[in-house]
């Protein structure tokens, strides 16, 4: 039995999910530079080409080749412009289960890309790779990463209070620590059941192996 993750391509009517590229790192840089990604996130501040750089040559593929987890950019279908990231951490592959976070872009939001990239990693993680449990966790002022968990069927099961350490700035341009709580999301197979019936109806996310390293 297999325990790292394929090179994969998953696609919707509007979002491609692929492999990151140095391509990438420009958009990459600029996303990961946000307020919000680094209030709610522990990326390196600043967030600079050379840290994007090296994210997609050494660390991506490392955590894909130990098994551990993937890195997936989210495109858009027509335009191919970055607007996110899905990510699957501490995987575990003797119980089929893995964390799952997603980023996107400050101009992208709102457009309901998180929903349908978290859904779509989530449905090809039960079908295609038989896995039992999607874990998310949001810190407890993310509202809008809370919102997501819950629309892709996701359920609340606890919260580890004082178990997050989120960012704050300061007038100054200083950032300092902020601890908060954690949310516990799980998604279980069944919990798709009714979810996201726009990509069940246009046959879903639609795999296929590519040639990216």
């Amino acid at each position: 039995m297999t325990n790292t993750f394929p090179i994969i391509s998953l696609s919707t009517e509007r979002l491609v999910l692929r492999p990151l590229d140095l391509g990438d790192v420009p958009a990459l840089t600029a996303m990961m530079n946000d307020e919000q990604v680094a209030a709610w996130t522990d990326v390196p501040r600043p967030f600079t080409e050379d840290v994007a750089r090296r994210w997609i040559i050494e660390d991506a593929p490392a955590e894909r080749n130990t098994g551990r987890g993937l890195d997936l950019a989210v495109t858009e279908f027509l335009t191919g412009r970055l607007v996110g990231i899905v990510q699957l951490t501490k995987t575990s592959w003797r119980i089929r289960s893995t964390e799952m976070a997603y980023i996107i872009a400050h101009w992208a939001r709102g457009e309901g890309y998180a929903f349908e990239a978290a859904l779509t990693t989530a449905q090809w993680l039960f079908r295609e790779q038989r896995f039992e449990r999607v874990e998310l966790r949001t810190a407890a002022g993310n509202t809008a990463s809370q919102q997501v968990a819950q629309k892709i069927g996701c359920i609340s099961e606890g919260v580890l209070r004082n178990a997050c350490i989120a960012h704050v700035r300061a007038d100054d341009g200083t950032w300092s620590d902020l601890r908060t709580d954690y949310i516990v999301w799980s998604l279980l197979p069944e919990d798709l059941a009714g979810v996201g019936e726009e990509l069940t109806d246009s046959g879903g996310y639609r795999p296929y192996s590519s040639g990216w390293n």
